[in-house]
Parts: C-alpha cells; sequence; structure tokens
C-alpha cells in the first residue's frame, strides 16, 4: 500500500507569506514536508511559482478556491492549476445562503458538480472542505454534508478529520464512509481550553491522529495536509512541531 504524502495548507503561515511568499516557502521545504496546499498566491504569477516550487523539491498539491471565484473563473483557476503542477482545486467554506432551503442546496449542488465535471475535464479534481458545521446540521434524516456528497457526486471530499471530531462524529468511520472518495484528508488537532475549541500542534491535543491517518491509509487517499487554524505559538514553530509528530509516528521517513 502507497504511503500517505505529508503537505501543509499555506492558510497556518497566511501572517508569514504576507510578509515573505518564497522565504515561507523555502522554510516549508526546509522542515521536510513534501507539498503545499494554497490558499492564496502572494500575487505571483504561475510559471514564477511553479519554478520555486520545482526548486525547493515541493509539489504543489491544490488550492482553496471559493465557489464563487470559480462560478466566475473557472478556466483562469484550472490554468493556474495546471501551470503549478497541481491536481486539487478545492472549495474550502460556503455561506449559509447556499444551504439555507432546499432549493438553495440543490441549486449549490448542481454548480459544484458542474464544476466538478469542468475540472475534470482537464485533469483536475475538484473537491469540497468541511467544517464543523456540515456535520451538526441536519436536513431531514441526513447531515449537510451528506448531503452535499450526494447532490453532487462528482464532487471529492477533502476531510476536515478535526472539525469531523469537533462535531462530535468519529472521524475514521467518516473516512471509511467516503473511501474512494476521499483523496485529501486535514490532520489537524484540537483542544478545548477555558471552555473554547483551540487548533493545536499534532499530539498535543485530544484528536485521535493515529486513528485517523491509519483509515485515510486504508480509504486510499493521496495525501495528509497539516493545518492549523490559529497558532498560539510562532506558527512556524507550531508547523515544526507538527511535522515532528509526523517523524516520530513513522508517517515520513527520516
Amino acid at each position: 500500500m502507497t504511503r500517505l504524502k505529508i503537505g501543509l495548507q499555506m492558510y497556518t503561515l497566511r501572517s508569514e507569506t504576507a510578509n515573505d511568499f518564497l522565504g515561507t516557502l523555502r522554510k516549508v521545504a526546509e522542515l521536510g514536508y513534501e507539498g503545499v496546499e494554497f490558499a492564496g498566491y502572494g500575487g505571483l504569477d504561475a510559471k514564477t511559482l511553479r519554478a520555486e516550487l520545482d526548486a525547493l523539491g515541493l509539489q504543489a498539491i491544490g488550492a482553496h478556491v471559493p465557489l464563487p471565484r470559480m462560478l466566475e473563473a473557472a478556466e483562469e483557476e484550472i490554468e493556474y492549476m495546471l501551470t503549478l503542477g497541481g491536481k486539487y482545486i478545492v472549495v474550502p467554506w460556503m455561506g449559509p445562503e447556499t444551504y439555507e432551503s432546499e432549493s438553495a442546496l440543490a441549486d449549490t449542488c448542481g454548480k459544484l458538480e458542474s464544476a466538478a465535471k469542468l475540472c475534470a475535464e482537464r485533469g483536475i479534481v475538484f473537491g469540497y472542505h468541511n467544517h464543523a458545521f456540515e456535520l451538526e446540521i441536519r436536513l431531514k434524516d441526513r447531515r449537510l454534508l451528506d448531503a452535499i456528497f450526494a447532490g453532487a457526486p462528482s464532487l471529492q471530499a477533502e476531510l476536515d478529520a478535526c472539525w469531523v471530531h469537533n462535531a462530535g462524529v468519529d472521524p475514521a468511520e467518516y473516512i471509511r464512509k467516503y473511501a474512494g472518495r476521499l483523496p485529501l484528508v486535514h490532520l489537524k488537532d484540537m483542544a478545548v481550553v477555558d471552555g473554547e475549541v483551540q487548533t493545536v500542534e499534532l499530539g498535543k491535543g485530544e484528536v485521535n491522529l493515529a486513528a485517523i491517518a491509519a483509515a485515510a491509509k486504508e480509504a486510499g487517499s493521496e495525501w495528509l495536509i497539516v493545518e492549523q487554524d490559529h497558532c498560539a505559538n510562532p506558527p512556524l514553530e507550531s508547523v515544526a512541531t507538527s511535522i515532528g509528530w509526523i517523524r516520530d509516528n513513522g508517517l515520513l521517513p527520516g
């Protein structure tokens, strides 16, 4: 069975990339991450960014792109991703207006399905990244997340396992549920501090990360992607701690 590759969602380092986009990428490569998932490109053109990634030995996994942007400029986003050598475009979040009624959800799922088919025609995989609310909200007899995937059958899953856990659902069970449709898994840890959920470095919280990694491998996922929404410590220190946990637990050689 192929080893899961280890990536980083660059949103974690948004304060660093705002000051030095390419310098931050170099530091990510030095830490040993194999790929990066973008949340913006720092104003760089695709050829320049691709050259930098190649020089660093970093793979472009894909990018988070809001659904409105995909509806406005899908071809542009696809072309950029193809130039980067990436494979995935993922919708990171959707507002309440997209699922506030059955008709709204049906319309949204139609748009997601159309975008997924357009991406597939160009060799790009189109996915959706969840938060907790998609598992907490129920529409009739099913969770919102399940309704989204049922309504857009070509849409692939990028499961944020931490937010699944936060919603009171077993992430490993959900990974198994979408085996074969789940190329990307966000590996994230959390702790409840003074009654508030905080994202923490891997291994510092309550999420069963080992079970998630094992389930993702069994489900045929390609990438485990580290993400920390907010870091109490300096973000580069946090992502260094997290990849240390990954190495200590045998998920990355060396």
